[in-house]
């Protein structure tokens, strides 16, 4: 018998999550100086935006500029003598 999509484990746990635990939003604020351990209160935090970081990709800039090159080298090329 095969498994539910929905009840399979894995992978999934590694995926960005919009809605973080107060022990991280707690972690987010004290790194930028926001909440104090000693006095401060857990409860009533403010709002902590969890944006998704882009990965690296492809530069088309550079993508773009290595096509052009070899154009270029292909076009300064001397035609081949006919015989």
């Amino acid at each position: 018998m095969s498994l539910d999509r929905s009840l399979k484990t894995g992978g999934g746990l590694g995926k960005h999550r919009n809605v973080l635990t107060r022990a991280e939003r707690v972690e987010k604020l004290v790194g930028s100086d926001k909440f104090d351990m000693e006095s401060g209160d857990p409860l009533g935090l403010p709002k902590v935006a969890n944006r998704k970081v882009a990965a690296g990709g492809k530069s088309t800039k550079k993508g773009s500029a290595e096509a052009e090159a070899t154009e270029d080298t292909a076009t300064d090329a001397p035609p081949a003598a006919s015989s």
